[in-house]
């Protein structure tokens, strides 16, 4: 079943009908290269796009939209053709589930690159409190159900004596982000497997385990704020005292504006992300619609000015990507060139 279309690509959809377009061949190559997906990644890939436009100005400007990590890989996971985005941004790996319906809708030839590292980085106001918090204080704060238990924690002091007594409010993305995604298996079901009892209810019942450790409450102490990482600063700044969830490099943007919360001890900052230290640090991915190749003038060379940017030299580490280490630029490097596919057994790896 196709997914709807946002504006953008629906806008797209009707120029190419006249044009032809629908197929994966022919002349599919009348429009520019269009990306989907992820707020997170949105600026890295705006600014492969920026450079790719200066240097290959025969291919076009591609046309990069921020929908969130979930509602990209809907929409690339549609179908084959112009009517369907070429790449998607993703801040968290694709799902199985997802693989599967790119199959069952012909996109059986999909290219992971993982092109950098992000940290999904909690902040605050310089005017706040200063917070310092685990994994397990901000699970007991936010959990619909925390260790199934009813959720009655109204101020951080109710989490622990030694916390703020101020209102639990924490701005963050909604369901359809892979910010979100990587907030629930980072933090939120790392924090709810601290407790010894979750061990022993995931051996009776593990629909309910997972229940109990990532679902979100629903009251105002967790405000939805969009996809806009931009608009989670805005209000962070102007509330001191309330958190924000968002990519490391808003926060290396903005510094200033807001400052990160240390999460177990650890800060997020570049170095701490880098290795892994920060308990919140993800890789960030792009992926490749592969039957696009032929059909989409000038994805190859998108691709490789992708590669030409992410290393430690690149422009893509000025704009807050952290690096990948060596041996996996080397890796995804090597896919980028040789386009190679990828299988369901890799995401089970």
């Amino acid at each position: 079943m196709r997914a709807p279309l946002t504006g953008l690509m629906a806008a797209m959809a009707v120029t190419l009908a006249g044009c032809g377009g629908g197929g994966g061949g022919g002349d599919g190559g009348v429009r520019a290269i269009t990306v989907v997906g992820s707020s997170t990644v949105y600026p890295f890939t705006r600014a492969v796009a920026e450079n790719f436009a200066r240097n290959n100005p025969e291919f076009g400007s591609p046309v990069v939209e921020s929908t969130g990590t979930g509602g990209g890989m809907e929409l690339f996971c549609s179908g084959v053709g112009t009517e369907y985005p070429d790449v998607a941004n993703a801040s968290r790996r694709m799902k199985l589930t997802e693989f599967e319906t790119c199959q069952e809708n012909g996109v059986d030839q999909i290219i992971e690159l993982q092109v950098g590292i992000d940290g999904l980085a909690v902040v605050e106001s310089p005017d706040g409190p200063q917070m310092e918090l685990t994994r397990a204080q901000i699970y007991e704060a936010l959990a619909a159900e925390p260790y199934g238990e009813e959720q009655t924690a109204e101020n951080w002091s109710d989490i622990d004596p030694s916390l703020p007594d101020i209102p639990i409010r924490v701005y963050g993305p909604p369901t359809t982000s892979g910010t979100r995604d990587a907030f629930i298996e980072l933090i939120m079901e790392a924090g709810c497997e601290t407790n010894p009892a979750i061990a022993a209810l995931a051996e009776e019942d593990e629909d309910r385990k997972d229940e109990v450790c990532t679902r979100i409450r629903e009251d105002q102490a967790f405000i939805e704020a969009g996809e806009n990482d931009n608009l989670i600063i805005q209000r962070v700044s102007q509330n001191p005292g309330y958190l924000g969830l968002l990519g490391y490099s808003f926060l290396a943007e903005n510094e200033g504006e807001v400052v990160g919360v240390s999460i177990d001890g650890v800060a997020p900052t570049y170095d701490s992300i880098a290795s892994f230290d920060y308990p919140g640090a993800r890789p960030l991915y792009v992926y490749i619609k592969g039957n696009h190749l032929q059909a989409i003038r000038g994805l190859r060379e998108f691709v490789a000015e992708y590669v030409s940017a992410w290393g430690p030299e690149g422009y893509l580490v000025e704009e807050g990507m952290i690096s990948n280490p060596d041996e996996t630029r080397a890796r995804f490097a090597a896919i980028a060139e040789s386009m190679t596919a990828l299988t369901a057994e890799d995401l089970q790896n």
